[in-house]
């Protein structure tokens, strides 16, 4: 009994010993793992385009941190992540003799669902500004920069009460860029991304040229 109590008691001193020599890490990192959720839209489409069901996005990542300056609130950021993108709308993708057509439905169509979704590697590069400090886990942040993605798979697919069609659309651009913002405090930040090209390479309705520059809006998670 008098043994243990004597552990105990040693036990408590050490503890307390270290924590009265800790020393505050001011050469702190904020690398961060994310996660993302994001409602799709796009920023360039045809006037007889329009958005069904609720087109959403989810991404998550790790962010490795390098800061620039003395008090390390001002840094580059540079990531690898995944994401998942989902674009519904009455855009319709056929594909016959590995032929890929597209056509808009009209109101008269009696459909479910047309989607296209597409699964990204994303690079993301980022100028970060924060108000943190060695020992402040809750602050201001300010992030804006370049994200670049590689498509690594994507499907049209359509779905109705007497269809139900998907298959692998090889007309998805699958180098993606744009520029991407996030601001916020502490855990919750609003992001904004902007596609600088075009979610279709080279495909058309009718003549007219499907130029759809993605755009995401949600919310970014950050988790040190």
């Amino acid at each position: 009994m008098l043994r243990n109590s004597s552990l105990i008691i040693f036990f408590l001193f050490v503890l307390g010993a270290s924590a009265q020599n800790s020393t505050v890490d001011s050469l702190y990192l904020e690398d961060q793992f994310y996660l993302g959720l994001t409602y799709n839209t796009f920023g360039s489409k045809p006037s007889d385009m329009t958005q069904r069901n609720l087109p959403f996005g989810l991404q998550f990542g790790f962010i490795k941190d390098m800061p620039i300056n003395k008090n390390r609130t001002v840094s580059i950021g540079l990531g690898l992540g995944y994401a998942v993108n989902n674009y519904y709308s009455n855009l319709i993708a056929t594909k016959e003799n590995n032929v890929i057509a597209y056509s808009f439905a009209d109101d008269d169509t009696d459909y479910k669902r047309s989607k296209i979704e597409t699964h990204l590697v994303e690079l993301p590069i980022e100028f970060r500004w924060r108000k943190s400090t060695p020992t402040d886990y809750k602050f201001l942040r300010i992030y804006g920069g370049v994200k670049f993605g590689y498509a690594f798979s994507a499907r049209s697919k359509f779905v109705s009460d007497e269809l139900k069609e998907s298959f692998s659309n090889d007309d998805i651009d699958k180098i993606r860029y744009g520029l991407q913002f996030n601001m916020g405090y502490n855990t919750w930040n609003v992001h904004v991304y902007y596609g600088l090209n075009s979610l279709l390479d080279g495909a058309a309705v009718n003549g007219e040229d499907l130029s759809l520059k993605p755009i995401r809006v949600g919310f970014n998670f950050y988790i040190l």
